[in-house]
């Protein structure tokens, strides 16, 4: 019978990186490593690539609900697209700036920020795209928790695991496995429901 302790966590004793120190997570940390560097090379580091009409139109969208600076506007569109779209400020900030040039939005500065908002114009143009589907759930929101939120429940998660595998003890160890166990069995149990 073998002892969980002293192999890795796939029960094969000693494989991986560590083998014969008796670390008893070598399999899953492994796992885990293997399986963040996966969804950043499937999803691009859990940014999605969007066109600058996207950007546009996701700005007039956001203004027309309050004015906003631009580091809001960015944290607005992550949130909202549930973090698979958090687009740079070299994107948010040129289009800003394009707006502004076109009369659609207006720059007010207050406490060394700057803070935007639509004019009358801009909420003509926000208003006749209002029916359309918000930029940030364009690619729909499944998609979105595919590429944005599942990947990173999973890092995060792996994350969380090896920080036990690091500086657990051999009680905390067995208990994460627990969960981890019970955590495969109902994620498992959400696709056969469907």
């Amino acid at each position: 019978m073998s002892n969980p302790f002293t192999s890795d966590a796939f029960g094969g004793a000693g494989r991986g990186r560590g083998a014969g120190q008796g670390w008893p997570l070598n399999g899953i940390w492994e796992a885990m490593e293997q399986f963040g560097k996966q969804f950043e090379q499937k999803v691009g580091g859990g940014s999605t690539r969007v066109s600058r009409g996207d950007v546009r139109a996701a700005v007039l969208a956001l203004l027309a609900e309050k004015p906003m600076h631009g580091y809001q506007i960015i944290r607005e569109i992550e949130d909202r697209s549930g973090g698979s779209w958090k687009p740079s400020p070299g994107s948010v900030y040129p289009t800003l700036q394009l707006l502004a040039d076109e009369g659609l939005i207006l720059a007010t500065e207050s406490e060394g920020r700057k803070t935007y908002s639509l004019t009358e114009e801009g909420r003509d143009v926000a208003g006749a795209d209002s029916d359309r589907t918000a930029p940030w759930e364009a690619s729909g929101s499944r998609e979105n928790l595919r590429t944005g939120a599942l990947p990173k429940a999973g890092v995060d998660l792996a994350q969380a695991v090896a920080q036990v595998g690091r500086s657990g003890n051999p009680e905390q160890v067995k208990q994460a496995v627990d969960v981890l166990d019970e955590a495969r069995r109902k994620i498992f149990s959400i696709l056969a429901q469907g």
